[in-house]
């Protein structure tokens, strides 16, 4: 749904009409009216770890004009979030999630323990879970919150220091276990100079299938606009003057970084807005790595509230969104005032602690992440790498055929095919790469430690499987992502079709799949048990376990010098809409 821009302009209008109606008699303007309080908010998401300065630009959209910029940083975010609360009495930072997982080798190689650090610097107080905060499960996102060196993972915690935990509050208002109980409290209220503000949690409901169902094992995701008004009266009740929500889910603008403005506004977070109680009027949001500020209509808020507003601060600390609020102290009421999303360019420095922090963690990792695993030069078709060439990155159909060849290995070659989720391929090589490898870059393509596994199944089920990537009537999109194959398959595809005949073909090393015929498929365990919505995967039985995938692409590289794969071996024969 696209909320037009007119919509939005008509509520304000009427708002600020309402404002300006009627004169106040000469008996109110004698009578001393107490000075409204202003109140800071600053917001971040989707951080994912992200210490280190990046060496590309981002561009954004400031009053009109296309600004293009180096931005983020650990010590550059803090630096700015320190600068932005210089001057404010009443100030509370908080985060709507993503803050780890998905994370550059120098954060994830210590489990993301320098990444919480930073943030406690930041002095970051409350913040919501994310889906990526379950990529290690929930043990581990536990130790994350409490601290502790206790080993969950394949990796060793407190590798270089002790690990204290996290500062700030996580909020898990919607993630709930078989007796209804949060993982973590959905909802907490700080005192923010004079005012109580309620802040309530939640992850997007989709958590479930964006995480190996394993790593949540035990909880459910519920509804978030039926989750976030229930948690909101209760904070209300408990004597908050207002109530903000931070939730991992978000929108889509164009363009998609904004400084504050909301350009043909949609996505998955409209619909939830419109079924929130009104007294929630603020919303900080993320997951969709967008930035904006949005002005909607608050329909039952009285014609003396403001609108409401949505945020978003993009991705990986690019910028940060300083919200202000005017509370009035005698009729405890909470209106919105100003909100801006400031870029992370270094304007105000770096925070020193923390960037002797991310040096040393970055020192600790600089032997692991620049040893070089192999050579892997550029794709023989010159134009393999253009985004019109391609359906599938160059770089999932390369891990695909890494994990075919290390199931073979692993199971004396009885392994058929392998497939690859295109969103767990979370780096590209850019054009002109350096041949020479690193493990450092393969393991941020890669930073998830799935396993393998290699699971029997049917032709018929390898069609159903990638029906599966498609959802809607009439012209279908990707669900979650495509999935990428080894080099021995090709897929050919018609969106337009009715469910279930979108898929064409499947071709096997030059030959059509047979339905009827049993496969060995090699796939990671994020796919096997459903991941992405792939539930056929889940359904079928496991024959061999085929070690890690980071391993896999490892050894791959390793075994000789590689050329990237080309692209095409999917093909989308959809006819061109008229």
């Amino acid at each position: 749904m696209k909320i037009p821009a007119a919509t939005i302009l008509s509520a304000l209008s009427t708002l600020a009409l309402a404002a300006c109606a009627g004169t106040p008699s000469p008996q109110l303007a004698d009578r001393a009216v107490p000075a409204s309080v202003e109140l800071q908010i600053l917001a971040i998401n989707d951080f994912h770890g992200n210490l280190e300065i990046p060496t590309g630009t981002t561009a954004y959209s400031a009053e009109g004009e296309t600004v293009r910029e180096v931005l983020g940083g650990a010590a550059r975010l803090g630096a700015t979030m320190e600068a932005l609360r210089a001057g404010q009495a009443h100030s509370v930072s908080v985060a709507a999630g993503d803050l780890i997982g998905g994370t550059p080798f120098v954060s994830a190689n210590f489990l993301d323990e320098p990444a919480i650090a930073s943030l406690n610097l930041m002095k970051l107080d409350v913040a919501a879970v994310g889906n990526h905060e379950f990529d290690r499960g929930i043990a581990e996102l536990r130790r994350i919150q409490n601290g502790g060196c206790e080993q969950n993972t394949l990796r060793t915690p407190c590798a270089l220091e002790p690990f204290d935990g996290a500062a700030f509050t996580y909020l898990a208002g919607n993630t709930v276990d078989e007796a209804g109980q949060t993982l973590f409290p959905g909802g907490v209220i700080r005192a923010v100079g004079p005012a109580r503000i309620g802040f309530v949690g939640l992850t997007l409901r989709a958590t479930a299938t964006l995480v190996a169902p394993s790593q949540t094992a035990g909880y459910r995701f519920l509804n978030e606009a039926e989750t976030a008004n229930r948690l909101a009266r209760q904070l209300l009740d408990q004597g908050a003057d207002t109530v903000v929500l931070l939730i991992h889910e978000g929108a889509r603008v164009d363009p998609a970084q904004n400084i504050s403005a909301c350009p043909n506004l949609s996505g998955p977070v409209v619909p939830i807005l419109e079924e929130l109680i009104p007294e929630i009027g603020l919303v900080v949001s993320g997951h969709t790595h967008q930035s904006y500020i949005c002005h909607l209509p608050r329909p039952g808020a009285g014609m003396e509230a403001s609108a409401r507003v949505l945020t978003s601060a993009g991705r990986y600390g690019s910028f940060v969104t300083d919200i202000r609020l005017s509370f009035d102290p005698v009729s405890r009421a909470v209106a919105f005032a100003t909100a801006r999303n400031v870029p992370v360019n270094g304007a105000a420095g770096e925070n020193a602690v923390i960037d002797q922090l991310v040096a040393r963690y970055s020192a600790a990792a600089a032997p692991m992440a620049a040893r070089v695993v192999g050579t892997l030069t550029p794709p023989a078709d010159s134009d393999a790498r253009t985004p019109e060439a391609c359906i599938e990155p160059v770089e999932a159909n390369l891990v695909a055929d890494a994990q075919l060849h290390a199931a073979r290995q692993r199971t004396g070659g009885r392994a058929d095919m392998a497939f690859m989720n295109i969103s767990g391929v979370r780096t590209r090589f850019p054009n002109g790469y350096d041949p020479q490898i690193t493990y450092g870059q393969i393991f941020a393509m890669q930073p998830f430690g799935n396993t393998l596994q290699v699971l029997e199944m049917s032709g018929a089920d390898l069609y159903n499987v990638l029906e599966e990537q498609f959802c809607g009537d009439g012209l279908a999109r990707p669900c979650f992502g495509l999935l990428a194959p080894s080099a021995n398959i090709r897929i050919r595809f018609d969106r337009s079709r009715p469910p279930g005949q979108r898929v064409l073909e499947i071709e096997h090393e030059g030959r059509g799949i047979d339905r009827q015929a049993s496969y060995r498929v090699a796939v990671n365990n994020f796919l096997a048990s459903g991941g992405d919505g792939f539930a056929t995967f889940s359904r079928q039985p496991t024959r061999a376990d085929a070690g890690l995938d980071l391993d896999a692409l490892e050894n791959w590289l390793m075994s000789g010098d590689r050329q990237m794969p080309a692209c095409g071996r999917l093909a989308d024969l959809t006819p061109p809409q008229v």
